[in-house]
């Protein structure tokens, strides 16, 4: 992309079709619930293939045009794909793509599908809809998520995550029905609201493993989208509870259910080409970018604006690019092309169009009107933009105070310790060579680095859902001690509460720890972050790891009024003068080993439970030739059976709190802190790659996102 040349606008192209396809529109479709004018809406439900047909399509437009007569609206059937045309399509509410497969649209017609939904329209995909258009990428955005493959037609479970849309609202938790299970090319979670899984645990043949999306929905541009990989069956239109799903989905789509179908927050991008004003710039069509085109033609002075994107209470600033070109600077600014800077990016030169990265920058002033990005560089063409997201901080409203992540403080740096500090554990010389089997996304960091290290932890923990880190603390005046007040400060700023895991230093006694209490309690107490339940009367929590190695804890019934006191047992007969139970083991708690025990004990003892859950455990590294058992993360599989464990009453025994082993404790390859991708190499390192169905640096925050649904699955069961 060297120069600007001109070209004809896409919306012209497809009004100069708009005739010809006209006269290709099927006579007398037929409708159901009456005439249009006599329905509160529209639905135009599309059944083309150009692949496997499927038997169930005929009983598919049957009940929803059944579902049309008695819920008011009108169902016009057709396979023929003249019907996507702007004046064809603008009478509709909603489309239905019902088991469609294969290339089913020509270019004119797909820039009609994708008009209509950016701008107002719903789209609902029943099943084979993912076995369609692979070769249209805004068709992939769309849809969410494309087949690969399933195994034969069986039983499985659902499971519902979101009861309150309208297309699940009726559903119990888990729903066990049989259908045609589709496996697919990607996981959709990073940019959908996913509304339904699939348990692998229960039918054979799975393919994507612990997270296993089936039903999710998403804003597309002004419109709607919605699908649903339950359908294949003939039988499961006769299905009332599926019959019910449909109708939410079609209520949904065509805008007369309003509903919460947000992606994760600040995951789904803005494609940068759907600016609303600009000076210099125009799409540029790229077949390797998302939706196929990017903002192009980029020179120095460039802008665009997008009225809708409004940058009140963003703080970070996300893009993918490329540039053959000089490569530039991108300003993000509020209000006008001119208004007040937020924040600058420096976009490389990557050696190609068709070759992007990504940049990313925090955004630190303070502004609330829309969004403008400038473009300045140095002659010809700069850069491309392909995507971008606009990052708001939302964190602290959606924190769950009920989850604790375990946090070490140990780690030094000699570029701030001195010396290396706990990275050398198992005689290791770092910092490629460290007493670790994951390598940190940061490196061998410093613990007592607050401005980088400890403020970029604070945004993980916040990101992960967690409202509580549980501080390890080996006595006072210790090197743990002495940097408290900074991670208290750091945590503050994320709306994190800090608790206090009481570790095992030398000559502990139960004497020593209330006194350990009370000081903590006199130091720290009055810093804002620090953790007090409101449950409990205001009282802070104490973690006492190894507590079975004393066994008289007479002592703490002088500071259990004011302070709540666990013991790492499921043991009740080991738990006097405790005013709870927690575990912290990662490797029992695949098979919760007492939990119920435990907490059914504690529930009708008013104590605190909190069993702890891990994604794994692993220590060759740091402890060579220990005999611990390794738990394999299993791609997530591993951190999803914990967490199931513990919230199901049959096995958890309902926890108080759930404590996750750990955050950080790189030592024992239980962290959920971002591992890198690419390690130095010659070590035998492990990485994420492939948790719940992701790679590379994507996969680095895997255990961050999926900490964040299982907190709001718990916040569910406790609401």
């Amino acid at each position: 992309m060297s120069r600007r040349t001109p070209r004809t606008p896409r919306h012209l192209t497809a009004l100069a079709l708009t005739a010809a396809c006209a006269l290709l529109l099927p006579a007398g479709p037929a409708h159901a619930g009456g005439t249009r004018a006599e329905a509160a809406f529209d639905v135009l439900v599309f059944s083309k293939t150009a692949g496997f047909r499927h038997d169930s399509i005929a009983a598919g437009i049957s009940t929803l045009r059944a579902l049309g007569d008695q819920n008011d609206f009108s169902v016009t059937a057709t396979e023929d794909a003249a019907a996507f045309d702007p004046a064809a399509l603008a009478p509709y509410e909603a489309i239905v793509f019902l088991n469609t497969t294969g290339d089913v649209l020509d270019d004119a017609q797909q820039n009609a599908l994708r008009s209509y939904v950016d701008n107002g329209g719903g789209y609902l995909g029943v099943h084979a809809a993912a076995d369609t258009e692979y070769d249209w990428p805004y068709y992939h955005q769309l849809v969410g998520a494309h087949f690969k493959s399933h195994p034969a037609v069986q039983q499985a479970t659902v499971r519902n995550e979101d009861r309150v849309h309208p297309a699940t609202a009726h559903l119990d938790p888990t729903w066990t029905r049989t259908d045609e299970w589709y496996d697919y090319r990607t996981n959709p979670r990073p940019e959908v609201h996913v509304l339904q899984t699939l348990d692998e645990s229960t039918y054979d043949g799975g393919a994507m493993g612990a997270d296993h999306p089936i039903t999710w929905c998403h804003p597309q541009g002004e419109g709607r989208s919605f699908y649903t990989g339950l359908g294949h069956t003939a039988e499961s239109y006769d299905d009332p509870a599926f019959r019910n799903l449909l109708l939410g989905a079609v209520r949904y789509t065509a805008g007369q259910a309003p509903a919460d179908c947000s992606p994760p927050a600040g995951s789904r991008p803005t494609e940068a080409e759907t600016y609303t004003s600009a000076a210099g710039v125009q799409p540029a069509g790229h077949a390797s970018a998302s939706g196929g085109q990017t903002l192009g033609y980029i020179d120095d002075g460039d802008w665009a604006g997008y009225a809708s994107l409004s940058t009140e209470g963003a703080s970070v600033f996300t893009a993918t690019v490329s540039s053959a070109g000089a490569g530039g600077t991108i300003e993000v600014r509020s209000g006008s092309p001119t208004g007040p800077l937020l924040g600058s990016v420096q976009v490389p030169v990557t050696g190609g169009w068709e070759t992007f990265t990504t940049v990313s920058t925090t955004l630190t002033a303070s502004a609330a009107g829309p969004l403008f990005l400038t473009f300045s560089g140095g002659s010809g063409a700069l850069f491309d933009i392909d995507a971008f997201t606009l990052g708001t901080d939302s964190t602290t409203k959606a924190l769950n105070q009920n989850v604790h992540l375990f946090y070490y403080p140990w780690y030094g740096s000699p570029a701030v310790n001195g010396d290396w500090r706990h990275w050398q554990q198992g005689g290791r010389t770092p910092p490629d060579d460290i007493g670790a089997d994951l390598y940190p996304a940061l490196g061998p960091y410093d613990s007592a680095d607050h401005t980088r290290t400890v403020a970029q932890h604070m945004e993980w923990i916040a990101r992960s859902g967690a409202g509580v880190l549980v501080y390890s603390w080996w006595g006072r005046g210790g090197y743990e001690d002495r940097i408290a007040r900074g991670v208290l400060d750091a945590a503050q700023k994320q709306g994190i509460k800090v608790a206090w895991h009481l570790e095992p230093y030398s000559g502990r006694t139960a004497a020593s720890t209330a006194a350990d209490i009370r000081y903590i309690n006199t130091s720290y107490g009055d810093h804002p972050a620090f953790y007090r339940s409101a449950e409990h009367g205001g009282k802070g929590a104490f973690y006492v790891f190894s507590s079975l190695d004393i066994t008289d804890w007479t002592a703490l019934d002088e500071v259990t009024g004011d302070s709540i006191v666990l013991a790492q047992t499921t043991d009740t007969s080991k738990i006097q003068h405790f005013s709870g139970m927690y575990t912290y083991d990662g490797v029992a708690g695949a098979t919760a080993p007492g939990w119920k025990q435990a907490g059914d004990y504690a529930r009708a003892h008013d104590l605190v439970w909190s069993p702890s859950v891990a994604p794994g455990y692993i220590d060759d590294r740091a402890v060579p030739g220990n005999t611990t058992p390794t738990v394999d993360r299993a791609d997530g599989a591993a951190y999803d059976r914990q967490w199931d464990n513990a919230l199901a009453p049959a096995t958890g025994g309902t926890p108080t709190w759930v404590s996750v082993t750990s955050f950080n404790e790189w030592h024992e390859g239980s962290s959920i802190e971002p591992a890198d991708s690419t390690p130095p190499a010659g070590h035998s390192y492990q990485t994420y790659d492939g948790a719940y169905g992701l790679t590379g640096e994507a996969a680095e925050t895997a255990y961050l996102d999926r900490t964040a649904h299982w907190a709001e699955r718990f916040r569910s069961t406790l609401d």
